[in-house]
């Protein structure tokens, strides 16, 4: 199963330098990057793992690819998003995401039934990598 969670989900992984073009175009929008990752990527779990801080004043894509490279060595069986700032408004809002590495395997989700108070049905959803590991072990 393949998670499908920002831009380009449903498109084969992208390379570096399709990453690279993205980021440059991001740049000429004027906005800031930063690189992420976690191993239980949920669809709630908006609040991924900064590598590093946010990077501002960037003029050439390469140094993103540089620092997802750099997370890649540290954490490359697990999932790293690049994710892209605008803050012309006065606001940090997200207005580009996409994975750019995945585990050799994803675990996938279930969804959970439960029961509750008269007739009422609650679904959850629940990944399979809690019931491996505790976090940061899971892959």
């Amino acid at each position: 199963m393949k998670i499908t969670q920002g831009a380009f989900s449903f498109l084969p992984d992208l390379t570096d330098e399709e990453i690279r073009l993205q980021v440059d175009y991001g740049l000429a929008k004027g906005w800031a990057w930063s690189v992420e990752y976690t191993d239980e990527p949920h669809p709630r779990n908006t609040y991924w793992e900064m590598w590093g801080p946010p990077m501002f004043d960037l003029k050439d894509g390469a140094g993103v690819v540089f620092e997802i490279n750099a997370c890649r060595k540290a954490h490359g069986n697990g999932y790293i998003r690049a994710v892209a700032f605008d803050s012309t408004r006065g606001v940090e809002s997200i207005q580009l995401a996409f994975i750019v590495n995945r585990p050799a395997e994803e675990p996938g989700f279930r969804t959970v039934r439960q029961e509750v108070d008269g007739r009422s049905i609650r679904y959850t959803t629940e990944s399979y990598a809690v019931e491996r590991a505790p976090e940061g072990s899971r892959y």
